[in-house]
């Protein structure tokens, strides 16, 4: 009978301690560890300055004084310098009628290039990759992006593709989450993600103001990057995924709204953003920071920020991200802000609402300066930045913001495994970063944009 009792009574421990032991190998299953990342540049024939900008502005017959004079206006003050890239059918003048061949070329230099260069950098066969997550938001072909890099690459018949379209600028962020929950089935196995944009295909040919912006922010670019949950290739790897938070405000008609593929009234295709996306920003960032804040700050920065926010009794607006920014101190938790390079106005509401200083907003200006605005592929240029100019030292943790059309807010939370000095992309320019001004070279030639008496249009350039 004691003997019954006893055992009566251990179960319950032995079945306690069983599930402890399985939480525990689940645990050590689940980490997400960036082993290397890989940006792309273009060549130096699709480079796109301020003279070749205002040449494809004059080559659309469609547009009148007013569109000129916005569209140099805002290229001039757009943040953007003067060694971006542009899509190959548009530096080639074949903007208007581009071709499915003009896609997949597009699409394909930038693919290739980063993998082909990831492989190489860290000796990872295509057949060892068991997930390949490819997010292209404005091409959709068929056979899928995903299709064509397992064909390109004999990579394994059993691999866990995903094609992610449609997902904006913070694609990367859900493609890496994607990847993240992936993990938690897959034991110690390799990942791929590769973040870019189709530009060309898309050029926008119209008038309307709200789709020209478009052409003004987006340059080519994009990234490939290597994942594991691997614990034993940990030594090896750059940084850990330490929690990422999504918020998606798609159920309000204005957020939805404000960044939309749409069709003008004479049918040009094209990419619309409207003055709420400001307004969607800041609530889908407010909200997000509601739920990443405390798992990324410490206990006493929490309390502190909790204590002064029952104090504050300003209504919170359009610009609840200041209210809750007044008295948030995410440098208590973060070192380094990888902010997406969307535009000057996103990096300076950031900023602003975050508090943060100058040093903190260069990685993203210079990576607006020189590579423009990439879409999904930005963030890793900003990375690129911080870790060319030796910023990035272990231990260190870097926050991730970004935003994308539906409309979303995605930002993650990165520990730095070891000290990063690579250039990367930034190799033959970053001794000249940051320059001494952001102002347009060019900014004293089109002075005459803004003429408001002007009467006709100045039409200067060279064919």
């Amino acid at each position: 009978m004691e003997l019954l009792i006893l055992a009566v009574c251990l179960i319950p421990l032995v079945y306690a301690f069983i599930c402890t032991c399985k939480w525990v190998l689940q645990w050590r299953d689940q980490g997400c560890y960036m082993l290397a990342y890989e940006c792309y540049k273009a060549p130096e024939s699709r480079k796109l300055n301020t003279e070749s900008s205002a040449k494809i502005v004059f080559r659309n017959k469609n547009l009148g004084l007013e569109e000129y004079r916005f569209l140099l206006k805002t290229i001039v003050s757009s943040g953007l310098g003067e060694e971006t890239y542009a899509p190959p059918n548009v530096i080639e003048g074949r903007e208007q009628h581009p071709t499915l061949a003009d896609a997949h070329l597009e699409i394909n230099e930038v693919i290739f290039d980063t993998l082909d260069k990831l492989f190489a950098r860290t000796g990872v066969s295509p057949s060892d990759i068991d997930i390949l997550v490819v997010n292209v938001s404005l091409f959709s072909p068929m056979p899928s992006v995903t299709a064509c890099i397992v064909n390109r690459y004999k990579m394994r018949e059993d691999i866990k593709a995903f094609n992610l379209s449609g997902m904006g600028c913070s694609a990367s962020l859900v493609a890496i989450d994607l990847v993240r929950h992936l993990f938690k089935t897959h034991k110690e196995a390799f990942a791929v993600v590769v973040s870019t944009e189709s530009m060309g295909p898309h050029w926008y040919m119209g008038k309307e103001k709200s789709m020209i912006l478009s052409n003004c922010l987006f340059r080519s670019g994009g990234c490939s990057m290597l994942f594991t949950n691997n614990r034993a290739l940990k030594h090896r790897a750059i940084l850990r995924l330490k929690c990422l938070v999504r918020t998606h405000l798609g159920s309000n008609d204005e957020a939805y709204e404000c960044c939309k593929q749409v069709e003008d009234d004479r049918g040009y295709r094209g990419f619309r953003l409207t003055k709420s996306l400001t307004k969607a920003a800041a609530q889908a960032f407010t909200m997000n920071l509601r739920e990443l804040v405390p798992k990324i700050l410490p206990l006493g920065e929490l309390l502190r920020h909790f204590t002064v926010s029952n104090r504050q009794t300003s209504k919170i607006k359009s610009t609840e991200l200041e209210a809750v920014g007044s008295s948030l101190n995410l440098k208590a938790g973060v070192d380094h802000f990888c902010i997406h390079p969307g535009g000057r106005a996103v990096i300076d509401g950031v900023g602003k609402g975050l508090r943060l200083s100058e040093y903190d907003l260069e990685p993203a200006r210079m990576a607006l300066h020189r590579f423009g605005n990439t879409s999904a592929g930005g963030l890793w240029y900003v990375l690129g930045y911080m870790e060319a100019k030796k910023r990035l030292k272990k231990g260190d943790r870097i926050l991730m913001v970004s935003f994308g059309a539906g409309f979303k807010a995605n930002n993650c939370l990165w520990e730095v495994m070891k000290d990063l000095d690579d250039a990367n992309v930034w190799k033959d320019c970053i001794d000249s970063y940051p320059p001494k001004t952001l102002v347009n070279p060019f900014m004293e030639k089109y002075n005459w944009i803004n003429d408001e008496y002007l009467s006709f249009v100045r039409l200067e350039l060279d064919a």
